[in-house]
């Protein structure tokens, strides 16, 4: 069985995490998925499922290291949430919530308040965060709740709806108005405790029905007349919205986790029908469009990790681009897992409508259940606009070739340890713009002496010089773009979608750039992704693809022969139990469940060598659930 390299920690971390929540088939485990199934179809919340993420002391993972917690790295953040998304997303996305709802806080608050808080989201509470009202949306400057000063704190008046947790919470994180005028300085951020508020100050409303995610707490509260202390206000007043807008650049990088555990279930329930059902006196997956079809969900699935690997990793050492990065991720990661989940349902036919009869009824509530992960946190065209905005300095900073070298190269090496996160570095717009995007050609350089001296494909340059050429043009129409505060012509949102393709390019060239020699050393299934640059390049080639839609290949520049290369390492990773991934960990399903017991899925100890000491240094290792 292939092993994930030692030294890569993170994936160590949620390893040991995935296979302490134990076999999804095990009827007497809370993350069963048909009990999960069962739960969503009579819209309950997961109860059992989330106490079993506390009792495994996932909240301590919320909490930065500085305040008490156990994250020093939002890579591992990442990598935790990933593992529990791939089982659940409405599970996922109503634990993970309290980070969202803390997250103000650990950016804006004092020491003692998130220390404070730090505590007590180690001791399981849940926290909410209260910034949209039903009237507005996520237009923030148009919130009409209000928080007036009284003798000794303030009080809260108005209505928060649509809100994860909002009923659940211990606590809510609430954006006020506390200026009459309103305006960017006009908001400020409270956090109310429902335990030390009035009786009768604040009512919680009923859940709303929604199409995806049916078990979550997606509901709202009221105030009417509840103080809260002068203690409750996290930063100065006036500062709301800069600590929201500062801290959405965190939480929209963790989002995409979300994500890369979707796309990694899809991916897997689709190689499962694939490799079994028979077509044609053939496997399904041996007739060459199904085998197409999912390489290319492969390859796009890799190129997402490379992405969002190289923004949670940038979190802490490009923190100043992070209103660039994040915005990108948060647009194309959930976008591109749509798009895999579509195809995979097509892949499936009639059975990705069966809600019962097959995989455990698991495809149409993914598929539903993944859908809002592109809504929150700022939707779709919240976050190309945000790129729009930065057209101008986004140009100059790849003109110039303006590069944070050390920053780019701390986020893209996966072996290092990243430095400590400082929160006060986060600003509303990069000053330099993008060092991903901006990479590209010195990346081209880099990889055109690696072809010279035999150490990369020539197919590996060539189709790394036609998407250096896109990017250019990409960015001349990114110049031609004149600013406007409103009324943004369509064609800025689509030159906007172009540029996170050629910015996830660039991510990609890096992130092999910089890891080639490690991680090809490994003798495992995870050196042959690595060796000749096999899953650069077809990641490469399918971003090109994306780029340049209905255009029909040069000659000689048909993606095809290496997106074939990438299919016996798509089956070896399904085969061995292990994440879809750049890195791939083992997770519960590689041992088998017979409805007796488990066992490894080749009959011997389901973990050994470096995977085995990874698991061994996870907090998760000897788990009560890993036992059960």
């Amino acid at each position: 069985m292939s092993k994930a390299p030692r030294y890569y920690a993170p994936y160590g971390l949620a390893g040991g995490f995935d296979r302490a929540l134990g076999h999804p088939a095990r009827p007497d485990l809370p993350f069963c998925a048909d009990r999960l199934r069962e739960l969503d179809a009579a819209e309950a919340f997961p109860e059992d499922a989330v106490r079993t993420l506390d009792a495994l002391e996932l909240p301590d993972y919320y909490v930065p290291a500085r305040h008490g917690g156990a994250l020093h790295s939002y890579e591992d953040l990442l990598q935790l949430v990933r593992v529990v998304a791939r089982r659940d997303l409405t599970v996922a996305i109503a634990h993970t919530k309290t980070y969202l709802g803390a997250v103000s806080t650990w950016v804006g608050g004092s020491a003692e308040q998130a220390y404070e808080l730090g505590a007590r989201v180690s001791s399981d509470a849940v926290v909410s965060w209260g910034l949209t009202e039903r009237a507005h949306g996520s237009d923030l400057l148009s919130g009409t709740m209000t928080a007036t000063s009284v003798d000794g704190g303030y009080r809260l008046d108005g209505e928060k709806w649509l809100i994860n947790n909002a009923t659940r919470s211990d606590l809510v994180c609430v954006l006020a108005k506390t200026s009459p005028a309103g305006g960017t300085r006009g908001y400020s951020l409270l956090m109310a405790d429902k335990s030390r508020l009035a009786e009768g100050s604040y009512t919680c409303l009923p859940a709303a029905r929604t199409h995806g995610i049916r078990g979550a707490d997606i509901s709202g509260i009221t105030f009417d007349g509840a103080v809260v202390p002068a203690s409750a206000l996290i930063g100065e007043e006036g500062k709301g919205i800069e600590i929201v807008l500062r801290s959405l650049q965190i939480t929209r990088t963790i989002c995409a986790a979300l994500s890369l555990g979707a796309g990694d279930r899809a991916l897997r329930i689709a190689t499962e029908f694939g490799l079994e059902h028979r077509l044609y006196a053939k496997r399904l997956i041996d007739l060459p469009q199904a085998h197409r079809t999912l390489t290319e969900a492969y390859a796009d699935l890799l190129a997402m990790e490379a992405v969002t690997l190289v923004a949670a990793r940038g979190v802490h050492t490009l923190t100043e681009e992070m209103s660039v990065s994040s915005a990108a991720v948060k647009y194309l990661v959930p976008t591109t897992v749509d798009e895999l989940i579509s195809r995979m349902g097509q892949f499936l036919g009639a059975r990705s409508f069966l809600s019962e009869e097959f995989a455990h009824g698991l495809f149409p509530k993914l598929e539903r259940d993944h859908r809002i992960v592109g809504i929150f946190d700022g939707n779709t065209l919240v976050n190309l606009n945000a790129l729009i905005n930065q057209f101008g300095t986004l140009v100059r900073g790849y003109r110039a070739g303006c590069t944070d070298t050390d920053g780019l190269t701390a986020a893209a090496s996966l072996d290092e340890a990243t430095p400590a996160f400082d929160p006060a570095r986060l600003v509303l717009t990069s000053r330099t713009g993008n060092s991903v995007a901006a990479s590209l050609p010195h990346s081209l350089a880099e990889l055109r002496e690696l072809v010279a001296a035999g150490e990369a494909p020539t197919s590996l340059l060539a189709v790394a010089e036609k998407l250096l050429r896109i990017s250019d043009t990409t960015h001349e129409q990114m110049a031609a773009h004149r600013p406007s505060p409103r009324d943004v012509p369509a064609a800025a949102f689509d030159v906007a979608h172009r540029y996170t393709l050629c910015s996830a390019a660039a991510a990609c060239l890096q992130v092999w750039l910089r890891n080639r020699t490690t991680v090809a050393a490994d003798t495992t299934a995870t050196a042959g992704l690595w060796q000749d640059g096999l899953w650069v390049e077809a990641c490469l080639s399918r971003l090109t693809e994306r780029l340049t839609p209905g255009v029909l290949p040069e000659e000689g520049a048909d993606s095809s022969p290496v997106l074939d290369r990438l299919m016996p390492m798509l089956v070896e990773q399904y085969d061995n139990g292990e994440m879809f991934s750049l890195l791939p960990f083992t997770l519960a399903e590689s041992e088998a469940w017979t409805g007796t017991g488990t066992e490894s899925r080749s009959g011997t100890a389901p973990a050994t060598g470096s995977d085995s000491a990874a698991a061994s240094a996870s907090p998760f290792a000897n788990s009560a659930v890993q036992e059960a």
